[in-house]
């Protein structure tokens, strides 16, 4: 699948690493998949970009497992490593806006180990939060989750929806708590990290937030392989590094 046009905040195009024939033929651009292994040569600094405004209000939550082997007899019992738990968002209770673009908050799941990894290290988990624009373009913030004091994202965990079960209800949930205090943003462009693999979704990865020993142990102890896809080659995409107040 060929690359979307990057987005003007994006690492500019010339560092897309377009394979030319001797000829100058254009073809196509090598895959930009997710998640990625972060090397410090692959990162720049632009306090310039356009800062991501995050807007999260309170929201009830339907926390669900999402299944991927429904036609499978046996499904019920086993762990297909594309399934996770996913906290559906009431629609219009968060949002980012990014360049005047606002994208919606649809739900936020878990992997583990930490999907993106830098320099070959994981995390214990790692929580998604998808967004999706009016017109279809996905927008996606990483946080790593690391052992230690408790957060409200161990509310979240405290009790997991069982893969065949009923889903399992949070009332008026502070979403903007899932978040660590430091906004600061690492952006690149990549991919769905699931099945159909759809490359043109943005990146914005953010420092850790802290959950218990006992919560990485439960959602580990459901998933014993993991549910994280392996990391995939940069093929020449930059990070942008863009503090928190640019």
């Amino acid at each position: 699948m060929t690359r979307r046009r990057l987005a003007a905040f994006v690492v500019p195009l010339a560092l897309a690493g377009f394979l030319l024939t001797a000829g100058g033929t254009a073809h196509s651009r090598p895959p930009a998949q997710s998640p990625v292994d972060i090397s410090p040569g692959a990162i720049r600094f632009d306090p310039t970009l356009p800062r991501l405004d995050i807007s999260y209000g309170q929201s009830d939550l339907d926390l669900e497992y999402i299944r991927k082997d429904a036609s499978d007899a046996d499904g019920c019992s086993t762990r297909n490593h594309e399934e996770t738990e996913e906290a559906i968002v009431r629609p219009g209770t968060g949002h980012v806006t990014l360049a005047g673009v606002r994208y919606e908050l649809e739900q936020f799941h878990f992997h583990t180990p930490s999907e993106h990894r830098f320099r070959g290290r994981t995390d214990p988990l790692e929580m998604h939060f998808v967004h999706r624009s009016a017109a279809g373009k996905l927008l996606v913030i990483g946080v790593p989750l690391r052992s230690g004091a408790e957060s409200p994202v161990d509310r979240v965990l405290a009790t997991l929806a069982p893969e065949c079960g009923e889903t399992v209800a949070l009332a008026d949930f502070d979403l903007a708590t899932l978040l660590p205090r430091d906004r600061s943003t690492l952006r690149y462009e990549g991919s769905l990290t699931t099945a159909p693999f759809t490359e043109g979704v943005q990146w914005f990865l953010m420092s850790e937030q802290t959950v218990s020993p006992s919560t990485i142990a439960r959602f580990q102890g459901l998933f014993g392989a993991g549910n994280a896809r392996a990391p995939q080659p940069l093929n020449g995409r930059r990070l942008t590094v863009v503090p928190q107040f640019s």
